[in-house]
C-alpha cells in the first residue's frame, strides 16, 4: 500500500541526483497558483473594504516561495547530520494578480508563481514560505502544474503567514499526501520533526498572535482576585479536589494578588485572548458577529438593561408579558441608555444579531415549542417527552431499584435516599405493583439529586433558591413517558451529616394543586436547564474534546492519517472556548448571571468531572450504563432500546454507526495491522500526552484504552468525532427552540415552593401565573438569558457539517475518499428516515403536544436559527 513517490527511494537514504540543471542552457520553468486571503478583508470593521487593495504590495520580494525535494537531501551545511534533509530550491515571488481564476471565495486573492526547475528538486514534498509585508495573509493553497515525472502537486495550506520577523523558523507547508512517521520519505523526516516541534513552544512566556503554540494550562483565569473576595473561583485542574481538562496556554502574567491566578483581559479586549492563529474563528460575517455579539452582551447590553430594570419593574406579571418578547419586543426609551447601545455596537449587528433598527431592542424570533400551540408545553406528556428528545435527553434513566437509592457519602451528607412511596405512585402505574413496573422496565428517572445536594446549602445563600430534584415517570403503552412523582429535597437545616429534607409532590389537574405541580416541574425543569448548559453541553464538549485539539497539533503531523482524519472535528473549538472563559464562564460573567448555580457554576463542573469516563462518551456505552438499552445481536447495532421511540438515541445510533463505519474504513486503509499502530511514534506519543496531560486528572483511571490495537484506534476516533459533532449538536441548537420560551425551560429559581397559611400559597390561589413569575427568573436574566442562547442556537454562514469537509482535496488517497463519499451518502438516507419517522403517528415522542418535530440530529442545516443541522465541531 505505502509506495514510495519515487522507486528508488527506501525512506531509508537520500538520493542525491547531480544531473544536469539545465538543458540547451535553459533552465526549465514551474508554473504555480497561489491562492491567499489579505488580512484587510477578515477584519470585521473592514469587511465592505475591497479585496483589491495593496494586492500589490505582496509583488516582487513581498512574498518567496522556495519548494522542498521529497526525495533528494541537501548537501548544504543547514542540512544538518548526514545530510538527511531535503534540497532546497531557488526562491521564487508571487507574480500576477490573476483575475480570471474561477472560483474563488469572496475574498481571495489568486497570485501566479514561477519556479526554475531544479532536477534536484525531483518531486516537490514541500515549500517554505516567506512573507516579507509588512502583514499577515491567510494562505489557503499553492498547486504546481506539470511538475516533470509527476504533473499537478497540490499543498493544502489554510493558515495564516504572518511577516518573517516574527518567526524564529521559516514556515513550511507539506504537499497533499498521508504518511505514517515510518512511512515518510527520509528527506522529509526532519521537516516534519523540526514542525511538531515548533508547535509545542518551549513552555515559557506570553503567547502573541503571530505564535502557533499549542500547550496546556488550568482553569486559572476564571477569577479575577485582584478585584477582590467577589471574583475569585478555584482554579479547575490540578488537584484531586478540583480535576478538569486542560485548556489552551495564553502564558499572561500571573494576578498581582494571588500568582497562582493568571491576569485577565480586560473586557475591551475580550476577543483578543490568545489561541493559536489558526484556531480563530473564520472571517464570515456570522463568524464575526458571534464573538462580537456576546461581548456586546457582556459588555454593553447586560450592564446597560441592569440599569433600565433598576428603576422599573422587574416582573412578567402574565404568560402575555412573556409573549410580547417574541410578538412585540421590549422597547428602550431614548436617552443614554439606548445612545451607548447604538454608539458601541455597530448597526449591522444590530439588525443581523438582534434583529433591531436600533430603536426597539430585543424582539425575538419565536421558538418553535410555542409556534404551534402556546399551551402545550405545560401538559405532562411534554414535559415527559423533552426528557427523550428536548435539549438534554443525555440524563434519563431506567429505574433499578425502588426507592431510588443516593451515592452520596453517608458519613458526610447522611440519609440522602429518596423518601417516595409506593404510595405515592401506585395510582399511576396502570395497575402494576411497584416491584413488577421495575421488572418491565416501566419506570424511569430524571435524578439531579446527587449532583445538586452538595452545592446546595451554599447555592441557596445566594439569589437563587430551588431544590435537590428527582422526577419518576412511567412508560405508557403509547410509548410516552408520564411523569409521576416529582422530589424536592433541601438540605437538613441542622447540618448536612443530618440528611435531606424532601417533600414528593404528584400529579394534579385542577386547583390549587395543579399550579402547585406546574411549578414542582418548573423547579425540575431549572435543575436540569443549568446542569445541561454547564455539564451536558460545556463540561462534556467544549471542555473535554479541548485537550484531544492540543495533543493532536502537538504530537500528529500533518502529514499524518489521524491528523487529517480529527482536523475538521476540531475547527473553532479553542476559539470558542476562550471566548468563553473571557465572557461566558468567568467570576461574574452571563452564565454566573443566567444559571441557578450563580458563583459555583464551574465549581459544580469540576465536581462532575469526577465520574467523567472516556469509554462512556461512546453513545452505545452510554445508553447502556443509564439502563435505556441492553445488548441484542439481533437488534439494529447491537441494542435494544428500552424506550422504543426514544428519537435522541434512535437518530443518535443511526448516526454513531455511520460515524464508526466511516472511521473504520479509514483506519484500516492506513493501519494494516495493530502491529502498526503500537509502533506508530506520533499516534503513540499523543494518546500518552492526551491522557496523562491533557486529560491528566484523569491519568491512572483504568478505563483509557491503550492504543495498541487498531480496534482501539477506531473506537477512540469514533467517540472523539461523535462527541465533537453529533453529542453536541443535539445539545446545543435546541436551546433556543426549546429553552428560548422562559416558561418551559427557566433557568433561575428565587423563592421556595409556597407553603399554606403563607401570603405566597394565596396568591398562587388567585393569580398562578403571577406567582409562577414571581418564582422563576427575572425578566433582566430572562432577556440576557434568551439573547445568549439565540446566538448560540445559529449556524453561521460559513458551517461545515458532518459528512462535508471545506477542501475537496484534503488527501491524494482515492480509497478514504471514496469511502468518505459513502459515509456522506449514509448521512443523506439518515436524513430521510428522519423525516419518515416524524411523519409516523404512531411515534408520538418524535413531535409530541408541541408539534415540534425532533430535527437536532438531522445531519444538514440551513444557515441560522433551524433547530437542526450536525456541525463538524464544537464550533459555537
Amino acid at each position: 500500500m505505502f509506495q514510495n513517490i519515487v522507486d528508488t527511494i527506501t525512506g531509508d537514504s537520500c538520493n542525491v541526483n547531480k544531473e544536469m540543471k539545465c538543458v540547451s542552457g535553459e533552465c526549465k520553468k514551474i508554473k504555480g497558483t497561489v491562492v491567499l486571503m489579505k488580512k484587510n478583508v477578515l477584519d470585521f470593521n473592514d469587511f465592505p473594504a475591497s479585496v483589491l487593495d495593496h494586492l500589490h504590495e505582496l509583488f516582487g520580494r513581498g512574498v518567496s516561495l522556495r519548494l522542498i525535494s521529497a526525495v533528494n537531501c541537501s548537501d548544504e551545511p543547514e542540512a544538518g547530520e548526514n545530510g538527511m534533509r531535503g534540497k532546497v530550491g531557488k526562491p521564487a515571488n508571487l507574480e500576477d494578480w490573476i483575475t480570471s481564476k474561477a472560483p474563488l471565495t469572496a475574498g481571495d486573492s489568486a497570485f501566479k508563481v514561477t519556479f526554475d526547475w531544479d532536477d534536484e528538486i525531483a518531486v516537490p514534498g514541500a515549500f517554505i514560505i516567506r512573507n516579507n509585508h509588512h502583514s499577515e495573509f491567510y494562505l489557503k493553497t499553492l498547486t504546481l502544474e506539470d511538475v516533470p515525472g509527476q504533473g499537478r502537486i497540490h499543498f493544502v495550506c489554510n493558515s495564516w503567514v504572518y511577516p518573517a520577523k516574527r518567526y524564529k523558523k521559516d514556515r513550511i507547508f507539506f504537499a497533499n499526501k498521508t504518511y505514517l512517521p515510518q512511512e515518510t520519505p527520509m528527506p522529509m523526516r526532519k521537516y516534519r520533526e523540526e514542525e511538531l516541534e515548533n508547535l509545542r513552544g518551549d513552555g515559557k512566556g506570553e503567547l502573541q498572535e503571530w505564535d502557533r503554540v499549542y500547550d496546556y494550562a488550568f482553569y486559572n483565569d476564571l477569577g479575577e482576585p485582584d478585584k477582590g473576595p467577589k471574583y475569585v473561583r478555584p482554579i479547575l485542574g490540578g488537584s484531586a479536589e478540583y480535576p478538569y481538562p486542560r485548556r489552551g496556554r495564553t502564558g499572561r502574567a500571573p494576578a498581582k494578588s494571588d500568582l497562582n491566578y493568571e491576569s485577565r483581559l480586560p473586557l475591551l479586549m475580550s476577543l483578543n485572548i490568545y489561541v493559536p492563529r489558526d484556531e480563530r474563528f473564520g472571517h464570515l460575517k456570522m463568524a464575526d458577529f458571534l464573538a462580537y455579539a456576546l461581548k456586546s452582551i457582556a459588555q454593553f447590553i447586560k450592564p446597560e438593561l441592569e440599569a433600565l430594570f433598576d428603576s422599573t419593574p422587574n416582573e412578567f406579571d402574565s404568560i402575555d408579558d412573556v409573549l410580547k418578547l417574541y410578538e412585540g419586543g421590549i422597547e428602550l426609551p431614548d436617552g443614554p441608555l439606548l445612545d451607548n447601545i447604538r454608539k458601541n455596537i455597530p448597526l449591522e449587528m444590530l439588525k443581523e444579531i438582534f434583529r433591531t433598527d436600533g430603536e426597539r431592542l430585543f424582539k425575538f424570533p419565536v421558538p418553535q415549542v410555542i409556534k404551534e400551540s402556546k399551551t402545550a408545553w405545560r401538559t405532562d406528556e411534554e414535559f415527559g417527552r423533552e426528557m427523550l428528545a428536548g435539549v438534554n435527553p443525555v440524563i434519563i434513566r431506567c429505574l433499578k431499584e425502588f426507592p431510588p437509592k443516593s451515592k452520596l457519602d453517608s458519613k458526610l451528607y447522611g440519609d440522602q435516599n429518596s423518601k417516595i412511596t409506593e404510595g405515592d405512585i401506585k395510582n399511576s402505574l396502570d395497575g402494576l405493583p411497584v416491584d413488577e413496573a421495575i421488572k418491565n422496565n416501566k419506570l424511569y428517572i430524571l435524578d439531579h439529586h446527587d449532583t445538586v445536594m452538595p452545592y446546595l446549602r451554599r447555592i441557596n445563600a445566594t439569589s437563587t433558591k430551588t431544590y435537590a430534584t428527582r422526577t419518576l415517570l412511567f412508560l405508557k403503552g403509547d410509548g410516552t413517558l408520564k411523569p409521576i412523582a416529582i422530589e424536592l429535597s433541601l438540605p437538613h437545616p441542622e447540618g448536612d451529616q443530618f440528611g435531606a429534607i424532601s417533600k414528593v409532590y404528584i400529579p394534579a389537574e385542577n386547583g390549587v394543586e395543579s399550579s402547585i405541580w406546574q411549578l414542582a416541574k418548573a423547579y425540575v425543569a431549572v435543575i436540569d436547564s443549568g446542569i445541561h448548559q454547564l455539564i451536558s453541553h460545556w463540561l462534556h464538549t467544549h471542555a473535554a474534546i479541548e485537550p484531544f485539539v492540543i495533543a493532536t497539533n502537538r504530537h500528529l503531523s500533518v502529514l499524518h492519517p489521524i491528523y487529517k482524519l480529527l482536523l475538521p472535528h476540531f475547527r473553532d473549538t479553542m476559539n470558542i472556548n476562550a471566548v468563553a472563559r473571557q465572557t461566558l464562564i468567568n467570576a461574574g460573567g452571563l452564565l454566573e448571571f443566567t444559571v441557578f448555580p450563580a458563583k459555583y457554576a464551574m465549581e459544580l463542573t469540576s465536581m462532575a468531572y469526577k465520574s467523567w469516563n472516556f469509554r462512556e462518551q461512546a453513545l452505545p456505552e452510554d445508553l447502556k450504563k443509564r439502563g435505556m438499552a441492553v445488548e441484542d445481536p439481533n437488534s439494529p447495532h447491537g441494542l435494544r432500546l428500552l424506550v422504543k421511540d426514544y428519537p435522541y438515541a434512535v437518530d443518535g445510533l443511526e448516526i454513531w454507526s455511520s460515524i464508526r463505519e466511516w472511521v473504520k474504513d479509514y483506519c484500516s486503509f492506513y493501519y494494516e495491522t495493530d502491529d502498526m499502530v503500537t509502533k506508530d511514534p506520533e499516534l503513540q506519543s499523543w494518546w500518552k500526552e492526551l491522557r496523562e496531560v491533557g486529560h491528566g486528572d484523569k491519568k491512572n483511571e483504568p478505563w483509557w484504552p491503550k492504543m495498541r490495537t487498531r480496534e482501539e484506534l477506531i473506537q477512540s476516533c469514533t467517540i472523539i468525532i461523535w462527541v465533537a459533532s453529533a453529542l453536541h449538536a443535539a445539545i446545543n441548537f435546541g436551546q433556543y427552540p426549546y429553552g428560548g420560551y422562559l416558561p418551559n425551560r427557566p433557568s433561575i429559581s428565587r423563592r421556595f415552593m409556597p407553603e399554606k397559611g403563607t401570603l405566597e400559597y394565596e396568591e398562587l390561589k388567585t393569580n398562578p401565573d403571577k406567582a409562577f413569575f414571581k418564582t422563576v427568573s427575572a425578566q433582566l436574566q430572562t432577556v440576557v438569558g434568551i439573547s445568549l442562547i439565540e446566538i448560540l442556537s445559529r449556524h453561521s454562514s460559513d458551517e461545515v457539517y458532518l459528512g462535508q469537509r471545506d477542501t475537496p482535496e484534503w488527501t491524494t488517497d482515492d480509497k478514504p475518499l471514496e469511502a468518505f463519499k459513502e459515509f456522506g451518502k449514509r448521512l443523506e438516507k439518515i436524513e430521510e428516515r428522519i423525516i419518515e419517522m416524524n411523519r409516523d403517528k404512531e411515534l408520538k415522542n418524535r413531535v409530541g403536544p408541541v408539534m415540534m418535530p425532533y430535527t437536532l440530529l438531522f445531519p444538514s442545516s440551513d444557515v441560522g436559527l433551524t433547530g437542526r443541522g450536525i456541525p463538524n465541531s464544537v464550533s459555537i
